[in-house]
């Protein structure tokens, strides 16, 4: 009897621990953005998320991830598709370096982009030669979000070519099918929940995305600015109202996000 109720004290210790922890550096930090953004009143919110540069930063961030994030889909699904269906030298290393953005400081990863696209690379030598420059401008931005946001999608779509039962492709052979309608037919539609789950993890992140970006981006306002660094300028600025206004936008966007993840993930499970 005794053991059966230290058992009991010890699940209610453990879960009384979690919820603290959720609730103290989750709950609470949420709930004072919230609150603070909305400190001044209905109006001043709607003037500080309406505000030109910030509405600029805001949209340019929501069109340079989306485009980072179709890139992290194509090229995420064929890693995924050749770390998992073929075997060749390195590929235990390459498999590995797939994670590197999760590992790697993101100011560490903007100051590598910085020097692969600055004016002594031979990228922006070859760039200024052709008549353009990609550092501090669009392209700087997508490349630094597509490299933080680039295991997303191969880590979603590898465990769902892991499980894909091989009978399948096979019946679709047997049946005549090419490789093509094989893949568009059988294979695709088994990675699909995958792909969508990592293709909103990456557009969710890209938004986010701070350290990388702010080194290669210029933060020309309402050029090259996107919101995380309008949100830091704000700060600097002693303008916390309006940097919790714009962060509202970006957390909002992170919640609905993650419940379409997760709301895949169950219709996945049959849950």
């Amino acid at each position: 009897m005794s053991s059966m109720l230290q058992s009991r004290w010890w699940g209610w210790g453990f879960r009384s621990a979690v919820m603290l922890y959720f609730v103290v550096l989750i709950v609470f930090p949420i709930l004072g953005i919230y609150g603070h953004s909305l400190s001044s009143g209905w109006t001043a919110f709607a003037q500080n998320i309406t505000e030109p540069l910030a509405w600029k930063a805001v949209m340019l961030t929501l069109k340079l991830a989306v485009i980072a994030t179709l890139v992290n889909v194509l090229i995420g699904t064929m890693a995924g598709w050749v770390l998992i269906r073929y075997r060749f030298p390195g590929r235990s290393l390459l498999n590995s370096l797939v994670d590197l953005p999760f590992a790697l400081p993101t100011a560490v990863a903007g100051l590598m982009i910085l020097l692969l696209l600055g004016p002594r690379s031979g990228v922006g030598q070859l760039a200024e030669r052709l008549g353009f420059t990609i550092l501090f401008h669009e392209p700087a931005i997508v490349i630094a979000m597509v490299f933080v946001t680039f295991p997303f999608v191969i880590r979603a779509v590898q465990p769902l070519l892991e499980e894909m039962d091989p009978s399948e492709e096979e019946a679709a052979y047997t049946m005549g099918a090419t490789k093509s309608k094989t893949f568009f037919r059988v294979i695709l539609p088994n990675m699909l929940p995958g792909i969508l789950g990592g293709a909103m993890l990456a557009f969710s992140r890209g938004i986010a995305e701070f350290g990388a970006v702010v080194l290669v981006a210029g933060n020309i306002p309402g050029k090259t600015m996107i919101a995380s660094v309008y949100i830091f300028g704000e700060i600097e600025s002693d303008n916390v109202v309006g940097a919790t206004a714009v962060s509202v936008i970006l957390l909002t966007l992170s919640f609905l996000i993650l419940w379409l993840v997760n709301h895949l993930q169950a219709r996945r499970k049959g849950l």
